[in-house]
């Protein structure tokens, strides 16, 4: 299951243009080396201690949470122009890239010997850097990579993922339509604008908080990425059909289901965590809809969904990945994951898929798809599952989703890039059991 973003706030505020205070940027030290022992997600890991410093104010949690998240997305990039493993200096260096006059800023914080190095670091920065460092991906990562991509495509991809992500919107057409958000989001003073695929979506410039706006409130919106809307565009639930969200999480891809049913049918939301169905619960409240039935499950292979087998229609796998292709939002997932992690998480997708296939009708449809740029978690996955069920075929996602109204040049396999689609990363394959007939 694809980590999700749910909070209608996308980041605090950027760092402030007063100088930065010696304790404060001592305090900024302190929360990133918290950080960096990547024992919890860095955004629970800087909740966690702005609670316990209650004394930093707005300015001061966004300078940090800022200055923080920029050494997540390039860790490898400031701790090479740093020439230093030092966290003090790795602060120091990313909180230099921040503002136009971020020198300044923080010339009061410094001591002489800080000053000097600092001011030898724009010297050490235009020099060209390692292709490591430039990706700034872990090696295990480029090396699974470079399995099915070039080095250029490799970079690509890497630096792609540096850039902070935009936030995405879904209209919940069951309250309101796309037209009619964006007008109201708009006299509100937001800059947004609507994508180029999904015909829910809405994105949103700069970080703004959403919690409070009318529109939230009421259900008209929700948190999530156009590409992960694109996959239930690619599940395509009918009104009065069975469906299953194998790996439904919070829910943000249920309620897309829902939506898209028009609240009539079965919705069933699988999930092994009871407090990701709990998050999916008070969501269902302001969604408008009555036909999702949340139901928490040992495993897979749980005795509960033999009463499902062989009769949904369509039945959706959003697998539990790395995390690859998130990285945009959740920079920390490339230094807390690790080589090994794949080949565990690829025996349990392939585990996962197999058990959902087995609540597909006869003609009905299963999506597999994660978050993840890995081929070894997904076009790997696909075809050995191929191999093994003769009685799927696949289906082309080009051709489905045009069917849905967006134009996207994806071939059989949805292959989602940030670089390219200005989405998360994702990848999606339709698999659909032939019929007694085919």
């Amino acid at each position: 299951m694809c980590p999700e973003s749910h909070h209608p706030q996308a980041s605090d505020e950027p760092a402030n243009v007063t100088p930065v205070r010696p304790g404060l940027l001592k305090m900024g030290c302190a929360a990133l080396a918290e950080v960096l022992d990547f024992k919890n997600p860095a955004d629970a890991t800087l909740r966690d201690f702005f609670k316990v410093h209650p004394q930093l104010g707005r300015r001061d949690r966004g300078f940090i949470s800022e200055t923080v998240f920029a050494v997540l997305r390039r860790l490898r990039y400031f701790t090479y122009i740093s020439d230093s493993s030092s966290v003090r200096r790795i602060f120091i260096a990313a909180a230099d890239t921040l503002t136009a006059p971020a020198r300044r800023e923080l010339g009061p914080a410094l001591s002489s010997d800080e000053a000097a190095w600092l001011g030898q670091i724009p010297r050490r920065a235009s020099e060209p850097p390692p292709f490591g460092v430039a990706a700034d991906l872990p090696d295990w990562l480029i090396e699974r990579m470079l399995a099915a991509m070039t080095r250029e495509q490799v970079l690509e991809i890497g630096q792609a993922m540096q850039q902070p992500a935009p936030l995405d919107l879904r209209v919940n057409t069951l309250r309101a339509t796309r037209v009619e958000v964006l007008a109201m989001l708009r006299r509100s003073g937001y800059e947004v604008n609507s994508t180029p695929y999904s015909p829910l979506c809405l994105r949103l410039q700069g970080k703004p908080t959403l919690e409070q706006h009318p529109t939230y409130l009421s259900g008209k919106i929700e948190v999530q990425d156009e590409g992960s809307q694109l996959l239930g565009l690619l599940l395509a639930p009918r009104r009065r059909e069975m469906v299953v969200d194998f790996c439904a999480g919070t829910g943000g891809k249920t309620l897309l289901l829902g939506q898209l049913m028009r609240s009539e049918g079965p919705l069933y939301a699988f999930d092994v965590s009871a407090s990701r169905l709990l998050r999916l619960r008070k969501r269902l409240a302001r969604s408008g809809l009555s036909n999702v039935h949340p139901e928490v499950i040992a495993h897979e292979n749980d005795k509960r969904l033999e009463r499902l087998a062989g009769k949904v229609d369509r039945v959706l796998v959003d697998a539990p990945c790395t995390g690859t292709g998130t990285l945009r939002r959740r920079p920390d997932l490339k230094w807390r994951q690790n080589d090994a992690a794949v080949d565990q998480l690829r025996v349990k997708q392939a585990a996962i898929l197999a058990a959902a296939a087995r609540l597909v009708k006869s003609g009905g449809r299963l999506v597999y798809a994660t978050c993840s740029i890995l081929p070894q978690e997904n076009d790997e996955i696909v075809e050995n599952f191929l191999d093994e069920h003769p009685e799927f075929a696949e289906r082309p996602c080009r051709g489905i989703l045009h069917q849905s109204g967006v134009e996207i040049d994806c071939g059989d396999r949805l292959h989602l890039l940030p670089q390219v689609h200005g989405t998360d990363g994702f990848f999606a394959a339709v698999l659909q059991r032939r019929s007694e007939t085919d």
